[in-house]
């Protein structure tokens, strides 16, 4: 693991190599968010934390390409490359060719790079994770170097700690909820769950036109905060008695020799 400081916050960052075997073919290997703490103490959580862990529920701020796998137009199988991790076999859930990182390392930034050829496809990723004060950035660009259009959907899955009260986290207005969920909005903007043993995947109508901010109540910092910079597709809640994650959405197509940049920063 690697860990970046500011004189507020440590973060901890996955190696894509030494901690190969805290991941899987679901969550971007480089760029790996495990935990952020500061002088109290760790400030994320997640599904199982902190009494265990698995690849499939990840902890911190892990995020994912996972859900857009680029399969191999002339020879159609359960083989597929998913950008950020490499060749993997999505039946089987096992990654069979681990993509290669380049990494350079600073006090307070580190950031990956990495290019995919395969199945018709080419990529390169670079992302770069660096922390001032109590704000960490997640910044990522891809750019298609294919003779073909590249799709690209993308998520961040930041793990939260469940607040004392029962206000959660605030989206940008007006959010609507699907029925007979065990979610709901208050009048003063804040989503409330009534039960986080039903453990349900909610997709939340909001202003996503961007960039989304996302007020989130911590239980010891009060508020905290994430922005991110693009229009999200769609906002997907869900939580377990242990963690609360909101998840926004990019998706978009990427041009012959084109890229796409976006940032998430959370707000400590």
């Amino acid at each position: 693991m690697d860990t970046i400081r500011s004189q507020s916050l440590q973060v901890t960052v996955l190696d894509p190599v030494a901690d190969r075997d805290r991941m899987g073919p679901r969550y971007c290997t480089g760029g790996y968010v495990f935990q952020v703490a500061d002088d109290g103490g760790p400030l994320l959580s997640g599904p199982t934390y902190p009494d265990d862990f698995n690849w499939f529920d990840g902890q911190g701020i892990p995020d994912s390409f996972a859900l857009a796998p680029l399969r191999d137009r002339d020879a159609p199988s359960s083989k597929a490359l998913i950008p950020g991790i490499g060749v993997c076999d999505t039946v089987e859930r096992t990654v069979i060719e681990h993509c290669d990182w380049e990494i350079e390392r600073l006090p307070e930034r580190v950031r990956f790079r990495t290019t995919h050829a395969w199945g018709g496809y080419g990529l390169s990723i670079e992302r770069e994770v660096s922390v001032a004060g109590r704000v960490v950035v997640s910044s990522t660009r891809v750019e298609n170097r294919a003779a073909s259009q590249l799709p690209v959907c993308w998520f961040p899955h930041p793990f939260y700690p469940l607040p004392a009260g029962a206000e959660i986290c605030s989206l940008p207005a007006p959010v609507a909820l699907p029925p007979g969920t065990t979610y709901s909005a208050g009048e003063d903007g804040y989503l409330r769950c009534r039960d986080f043993s039903a453990m349900q995947s909610v997709a939340v109508a909001c202003n996503g036109a961007g960039p989304l901010t996302v007020l989130e109540r911590h239980p010891r910092l009060g508020v905290v905060a994430a922005r991110f910079s693009f229009p999200a597709a769609h906002v997907l809640v869900w939580g377990n008695p242990r963690t609360f994650s909101f998840e926004p959405y990019l998706e978009r197509t990427v041009g012959v020799g084109a890229a796409i940049e976006w940032t998430a920063e959370y707000h400590f």
